[in-house]
């Protein structure tokens, strides 16, 4: 007898003889694609931390874009719209008083001309370096006199009730034509203001726009 194996012992044209073959097609022929690895697979701890890094990750970036955002808009802002200011002295007292805070709208004057009694941010024609706050008095091409501190535009006392008795000068100047492309400027504190009456008119060009709001101190805020 032969020595026993152990295993069965079957040749091929044994009916009981299976021969390897690869895995069952389904249906139409294509093997079934490979499971996918999902990558929420592992144990729960890991796929938490996973979680909250993904989070943290898209918080940061979405942080970063708005900051991105803010400070290109700002800059836009303060370069092409609006710019804060600061009010230094009492040249326009009292509309407006030593350290008062305002919002100055630098766009207005690209659509528009500055109009009489406006507020308005300007360069010192004589050093443009530096920056004042005075009110537009009388435009191109308009008469100004002054007689005894009272303002006369086109031979027309000027309304300015605003200015308080005790803040009126008693000077005399002119008259005087307005320039074409120039405004006349003064300060409220007519007798503590340097303004066209001492250094000229101003050019259109040296107005850097309207004073619209006077946002702090916070009691006094308004618009103008």
């Amino acid at each position: 007898m032969g020595e026993e194996s152990g295993f069965p012992t079957t040749s091929p044209e044994s009916p009981d003889a299976v021969a390897p073959t690869a895995p069952e097609a389904p249906v139409g022929g294509f093997a079934a694609p490979p499971a996918p690895v999902s990558e929420m697979s592992g144990p729960p701890a890991e796929r938490s931390a996973r979680i909250d890094m993904g989070q943290v990750r898209e918080e940061l970036v979405a942080w970063v874009k708005t900051l991105v955002s803010a400070a290109v808009y700002a800059v836009l802002i303060v370069t092409f719209g609006f710019q804060v200011a600061r009010v230094e002295g009492r040249s326009m007292a009292p509309t407006l008083e030593d350290q008062d805070r305002l919002i100055v709208n630098k766009l207005v004057y690209r659509i528009a001309d500055p109009r009489r009694s406006d507020i308005v941010m300007l360069y010192y024609p004589l050093d443009p370096e530096k920056s004042f706050v005075k009110r537009v008095i009388a435009e191109e091409n308009d008469t100004v006199r002054i007689v005894d501190g009272r303002v006369y535009v086109n031979d027309v006392p000027l309304p300015d009730d605003y200015i308080p008795e005790d803040y009126r000068s008693h000077d005399d100047w002119g008259p005087q034509v307005i320039p074409e492309g120039y405004y006349f400027v003064m300060g409220d504190h007519r007798n503590n203001s340097s303004d066209s009456r001492h250094w000229g008119m101003v050019p259109k060009k040296y107005i850097i726009g309207k004073v619209q709001v006077r946002w702090w101190p916070v009691p006094q805020a308004r618009l103008f």
